[in-house]
């Protein structure tokens, strides 16, 4: 005997009667006519070709068989009714299969929030995430492999269309001992030759035209094209990156590595939306980008509240203090 063989309700109805050892009863319990139960139950006595009640008078009393079909069936409503539960959650919100390129800038802080959030909101959605550097991503959205891309508006948009995803501030990134101080902000142009690791293609030319008009000096250039290769390396070193803010919030109150403030001029990444031109964003995806949207906005509020007043001050005019920087390096080299 199967209770595979029976229906959902054929399985109630036998458990109720069991229970009850009462075909008014079961009837009672399960909203039905005591004849319909009655047929439910001589129903499956005749598939199986095996009495599962034994009725003498009012009594009803199961048989050997239907002892163990009850312990069947019992395990067999259980997982049907657990499937039911489960497969109700995936009722609510999008469906929908969707690929999405991401900076790192996002992946470290931005992603794992908003995508439990998304899920939990749309279970039956399928999300593909893809980690890789500003051009690669874009290129990947202009052939339609992904459905949008968030990267650098610097970025050649030809063939994609391009939407204000969010700006957030660029930060000098140093070891934990360095002689900068942490939070404040800083001018490049009167510290020390920088050793800076830089990434390739776009981004070192958005970062060089910036170092030129800041100026700085730099006296040795590595090129690192890993975010977090690079975060190990500027953390075991005197060599210094300027990265995403947005991505460094987990650094302000850990200090793993110093972070300071670029100031006159300020650098602030702009980063935008990238998808087809040709094709309109589905509706989940729309729903995704939203939900990473709001993330990195809570995210980058988070840094201007922990370091809200060290920003404040890179806005105003440091020109009263032109020496500190190199003061405090050259106190800090005196003093090793």
């Amino acid at each position: 005997m199967q209770p595979i063989d029976a229906t959902l309700q054929d399985i109630r109805l036998f458990i109720a009667v069991y229970e009850e050892k009462s075909f008014t009863a079961a009837a009672r319990r399960e909203s039905a006519t005591q004849s319909g139960v009655s047929q439910h139950i001589r129903k499956l006595e005749d598939r199986f070709g095996v009495r599962l009640f034994t009725r003498i008078g009012g009594a009803v009393t199961p048989t050997p068989a239907g002892d163990l079909f009850y312990r069947r069936a019992l395990e067999a409503h259980k997982e049907l009714e657990t499937a039911r539960r489960e497969l109700r959650a995936y009722g609510s919100g999008l469906e929908g299969r969707i690929s999405v390129g991401l900076l790192p800038a996002l992946t470290r802080c931005v992603l794992a929030p908003a995508l439990s959030q998304f899920m939990q909101k749309n279970p039956n959605a399928n999300v593909r995430v893809i980690e890789a550097y500003s051009d690669l991503l874009a290129e990947k959205a202009r052939a339609g492999d992904i459905d949008f891309a968030i990267v650098p508006a610097y970025c050649d948009a030809n063939g994609l269309k391009s939407s204000f995803f969010l700006d957030t501030p660029e930060i000098l990134v140093s070891w934990s001992g360095s002689s900068f101080e942490h939070l404040a902000p800083i001018r490049l142009a009167e510290v020390d030759p920088l050793k800076l690791v830089l990434p390739g293609s776009r981004r070192r030319a958005y970062l060089e035209a910036y170092l030129v008009s800041s100026g700085a000096r730099v006296s040795r250039r590595i090129e690192l094209d890993s975010m977090f290769a690079t975060l190990d390396f500027v953390e075991g070193t005197e060599w210094l990156a300027i990265l995403p803010g947005i991505m460094m919030v987990p650094e302000i109150e850990r200090r793993h590595l110093t972070l300071s403030v670029l100031a006159q001029p300020e650098l602030s990444l702009n980063l935008v939306r990238m998808e087809p031109a040709r094709n309109p964003l589905s509706p989940v995806a729309e729903a995704f980008c939203a939900c990473l949207q709001a993330e990195a906005r809570r995210v980058n509020a988070r840094w201007a509240d922990l370091a809200g007043v060290n920003v404040a001050r890179a806005r105003r005019s440091t020109a009263s203090r032109p020496a500190d920087a190199r003061t405090t390096q050259k106190r800090a080299r005196a003093n090793t």
